[in-house]
Order: C-alpha cells, then sequence, then structure tokens
C-alpha cells in the first residue's frame, strides 16, 4: 500500500473533499506545487487553477477548480481554503466562456482602474475553468 496524506478541501459553501491522496498538485502563486506524504510544513497563497490529486487504487486523477486561497501543509495533512472550489465534472463551460468573454469586453471598456482590475480576476479565473475542463477532456 503506498503512504497517503490526509486532505482536506473547503469552499465558502461547502466542504468538498476530505479523504487520503498519495499526491497532491496545487496551483501556487509562483507555479505549481507537488505535495506528497511527510512533506516539509508550508502556507502559501494559491492562484486560480487546477488542484490534481492522485488518490490510493484509482488510476484517474481527480480535478478540482480553485478560484485561489490559501493552501497549508503539515507533514501528514493539507488543507485548501478558497472562496470557489467546484468539481472540475461540475464546470460548465458555456459559462466559462461567457465569463470570459465579459471580462474581455470590461477590460476593452474600462472606465476605472477597479473595474479592471476585477475584469482581470474574473478572466484570469475563468480562463483557469477552461484550462480545467481541457484537462479533463485529454484524460478522456
Amino acid at each position: 500500500m503506498a503512504m497517503t496524506i490526509h486532505v482536506d478541501i473547503v469552499s465558502a459553501e461547502k466542504a468538498l473533499y476530505s479523504g487520503s491522496a498519495e499526491v497532491v498538485i496545487a496551483p501556487g502563486q509562483r507555479g505549481e506545487l507537488g505535495i506528497h506524504p511527510r512533506h516539509t510544513p508550508l502556507l502559501t497563497t494559491l492562484k486560480p487553477g487546477t488542484v490534481r490529486m492522485k488518490l490510493p487504487d484509482q488510476a484517474e486523477e481527480v480535478m478540482i477548480y480553485v478560484s485561489g486561497g490559501i493552501l497549508e501543509v503539515q507533514p501528514h495533512v493539507v488543507t485548501i481554503l478558497s472562496d470557489t472550489a467546484i468539481r472540475g465534472n461540475d464546470l460548465d463551460e458555456a459559462k466559462a466562456l461567457e465569463a470570459k468573454r465579459a471580462a474581455e469586453d470590461a477590460m476593452k471598456n474600462r472606465e476605472a482602474s477597479l473595474d479592471y482590475a476585477k475584469a482581470q480576476a474574473e478572466l484570469a479565473e475563468a480562463i483557469a475553468q477552461l484550462a480545467t475542463i481541457e484537462k479533463l477532456r485529454r484524460k478522456i
């Protein structure tokens, strides 16, 4: 049996995942982070993207979109706190494409720097959701 680490992924609405994983790959601000059992303690922020987990006795990775958040790693526990977390299979491609178009339009027609910053954040989230959908498609 492979070594595992306990993982909790929690959004503002609900706990999305709580269980064991052999490895967790998360979208850190400075690049992807690979976390294995007994990883050095770590606290960092996440950018919008895909959290991938290899679960024990499963060939397929589990993918969860996060809108950013906080990642805490302890030797035997990984905790991810995110405002929004959605299972990869539950993402709506049409909705993400529409959000991307709306954010791009808002960036073109900006009237204030605050509106531009909000549009940039919404664009990053939409692009990350579409990237998660694309990763899921490549798996199939």
